[in-house]
């Protein structure tokens, strides 16, 4: 029986796959590619540990990133042997850690009882901190200071080991220490704190360190490639010169750099544990190979890359299909139209997914997709009109028409925070209810911060007045105060891209609507709200962002807005090693199609409320094109200029004078893209001129003096 179950957990690998499986307790790599059977292989290498007697089950450490693969790794188990899995190690880095650390709670110098702060909880527990210590808070945000904190210990640092070069650094310090401290008093712990702790206990405690040394001599990774400085640094502690290391990973799909994981924990656990060997999963069982070859050779630009190419035995397949499109909604428009007949073809909605680099960018395909009545859900996210930063600027555009809703009000009264606690807001509801009125009535009457915050609100109105609504969204969204507290948060770049997406949806409101009316686009802003996203079970399209996409995969998938500052973002081109990683992004998003993939761009989008005007992304360069089919022939000129720039050559008008920095003066169009920005007579340029295909040099606005 013994025999026949072992013969049945290989049967179906491949050479590599079982060369993975059979290991001796060596140290290994396993570089997984996208669609090579990472989980089967886990899976099956434990179930063959556990079969040749090699280990028994309460000797294997199993380490996930998600809740979901650990339970999906557990239930495949039990389908395939006869063993109980519910005394098993294997979860994720936090899971396992809270499971050491309330086992040895005593040890870790915790209560039994320990609370977990979630990431609400443990905002608000700073907060407490900083309020006791007396620190502005708008000096030092408090999520900023969340970030620090939360950053530190990735890092495996308490605060004494923090530099602190001037006041402001000496002063996150100092709240991060007693920030420490109040939980250590009230006994609670946050997420990283759970990592952290469990680490320093088992370095402090050469007894417990030992027994699970000896216990888990068998310890399987997935998703190696995401690990932090700190995982990797526990995953050592716990393996000690002894134990193997099993680490299932692929460097060409880490992007997750700013959550801090670090790609360069591969490269270091082949030097610290003399890995010798390397086994490459490259056969993919996901997608056809026009698919794959287009992402192997988007990805083979990447220089930093243990290396390996993805290859399948099913065929070709369909080609990648390109489209380039005139505007942002001409794109979105073509998409609609795609999901359409794909239907139409027997293609459910649920097995098609649309991606994007951006948030900020699903809103216009929301609005194409509502407006054609296809279902749709948004994967890990809000929708536009329902995402938190939406909802408090709508809010105050709301009070700046209709200053009794007291619903808004409550909403952004005290947001961003401006000192008016739960007290305040009762004792001013008492007074609405007494005087029979609305909170703004009652507010009317108050002073101090209440009144400083009608005086707020009077100030919105009369700027707003008259104003074109594109023109209402930047008062509000500036004057507020959302704006600047986005900016404080380390992750709140695209919270600001969505609120610049919200005066694009204003322009294009008055352009479909041809009016002006802020009453009206507050309608359409909620009906579109409004009508929520396809109930769970409900065949529904599927809209992600890329880092949201990974380890899904789906019969078609389209990936719009492939051009330059979206794909690659802007960002990364600042970043060390930032291209390389967005470059991995585009790899992830190709790799999710298994049988028709969509790229596509356009030569325009609005941005702000302006018209931009694009080149396609590099990563669309580095696709051979026999890989390709372009679903259309959009005009372009001379250089791989949009057709617009050869029709202002060919114009009779004089040409135009460019100012391009540093004095000095070009008069014509060049090898550059204009960039286009629409208001008033003078429309304003910046132009981009490309550098040995590599970089791309942004220069000064100038004035377009010729028609």
């Amino acid at each position: 029986m013994s025999q026949d179950i072992l013969s049945g957990l290989l049967s179906g690998l491949n050479d590599k796959q079982l060369q993975a499986v059979t290991l001796p307790q060596v140290s290994a790599l396993i570089l997984a590619g996208a669609g090579s059977g990472k989980t089967r292989v886990l899976t099956t290498r434990i179930a063959w540990l556990i079969q040749t007697g090699a280990v028994s089950p309460n000797g294997i450490l199993g380490v996930t990133f998600t809740n979901k693969a650990a339970r999906e790794m557990l239930t495949r188990l039990s389908a395939m042997l006869p063993i109980n899995t519910r005394g098993m190690w294997v979860g994720t880095f936090h899971g396992l850690c809270n499971r050491f650390l309330r086992t040895h709670h005593r040890e870790a110098r915790l209560p039994a009882t320990f609370q977990i702060l979630d990431t609400a909880d443990q905002l608000s527990a700073i907060k407490r901190v900083m309020k006791l210590m007396n620190v502005d808070d708008e000096k030092y945000p408090p999520r900023q200071v969340q970030s620090y904190i939360n950053g530190a210990k990735d890092e495996g640092l308490r605060a004494t080991s923090m530099d602190a070069y001037d006041k402001h650094s000496q002063t996150l310090r100092d709240i991060f220490d007693e920030y420490d401290k109040q939980c250590q008093r009230e006994g609670v712990a946050d997420f990283a704190e759970l990592l952290l702790r469990c680490f320093e206990t088992l370095a402090r405690e050469q007894t417990l360190r030992a027994h699970y040394q000896e216990r888990f001599r068998y310890i399987l990774v997935d998703e190696f490639q995401d690990t932090n400085r700190l995982q990797y640094q526990w995953l050592k502690l716990l393996a000690g010169s002894q134990n193997s290391i099993f680490a299932v990973g692929d460097d060409d799909q880490s992007i997750y750099s700013f959550r801090g994981a670090r790609v360069g924990n591969m490269q270091d656990f082949q030097v610290d544990f003399q890995v010798q060997e390397v086994v490459k999963l490259e056969q993919n069982y996901r997608s056809h190979s026009n698919i794959l070859d287009a992402a192997n050779a988007i990805i083979a630009h990447n220089r930093s890359r243990l290396g390996k190419n993805l290859w399948t035995a099913e065929g070709g397949g369909e080609p990648v299909r390109l489209y380039e499109a005139y505007t942002d909604t001409d794109e979105a428009s073509f998409i609609v139209d795609e999901v359409k007949a794909l239907h139409n073809e027997g293609i459910e909605f649920q097995q098609i997914a649309l991606l994007y680099r951006s948030n900020a960018q699903s809103r216009i395909l929301e609005h194409a997709l509502f407006s054609a009545g296809i279902p749709y859900r948004v994967y890990g996210g809000l929708r536009f009109f329902e995402r938190a930063e939406i909802k408090h600027a709508l809010a105050y555009l709301r009070l700046v028409t209709n200053p009794d809703d007291d619903t808004s009000m409550l909403r952004i009264i005290n947001f961003p925070t401006r000192g008016i606690g739960t007290r305040s807001l009762e004792q001013l509801q008492e007074t609405a209810r007494s005087m029979n009125s609305s909170l703004w009535q009652a507010a009317l009457t108050q002073q101090g911060k209440i009144g400083a915050f009608v005086a707020l609100i009077k100030d919105m109105q009369d700027q707003c007045n008259g104003l074109p609504l594109p023109e209402m969204m930047d008062v509000v969204t500036q004057t507020s105060g959302l704006r600047q507290h986005y900016a404080a948060e380390k992750e709140g770049e695209d919270r600001l891209a969505n609120l610049d997406e919200l005066v694009t949806a204003a322009v294009t409101f008055i352009k479909e609507r041809d009016e002006n009316d802020l009453t009206d686009f507050l309608t359409f802003a909620s009906l579109e709200a409004g009508e929520h996203q396809a109930d769970p079970g409900r065949d529904a399209l599927q809209l992600m962002t890329v880092h949201a996409a990974k380890g899904l995969e789906f019969h078609t998938v389209f990936i719009s807005g492939l051009e330059e500052g979206l794909c690659p973002h802007e960002n990364s081109m600042s970043e060390t090693n930032g291209l390389e990683e967005e470059r991995r992004l585009i790899y992830v998003a190709v790799t999710r199609a298994r049988r028709r993939l969509y790229l596509s761009h356009a030569q325009s989008r609005m941005l702000h409320g302006q018209v931009r005007y694009n080149i396609p992304s590099r990563f669309l360069d580095e696709i051979p094109e026999t890989l390709l089919k372009r679903l259309n022939a959009r005009p372009v000129a001379k250089n791989n200029e949009p057709a617009w720039v050869e029709s202002a050559r060919a114009s009779s008008a004089p040409a135009p004078a460019w100012k391009i920095g540093q004095g000095v003066h070009h008069d014509k169009f060049g090898a550059g893209v204009v960039q286009a920005y629409e208001g008033g007579a003078d429309a304003r340029v910046q132009v981009n001129f490309k550098h040995a295909g590599i970089k791309w040099l942004a220069l000064e606005y100038a004035k377009l003096t010729a028609t």
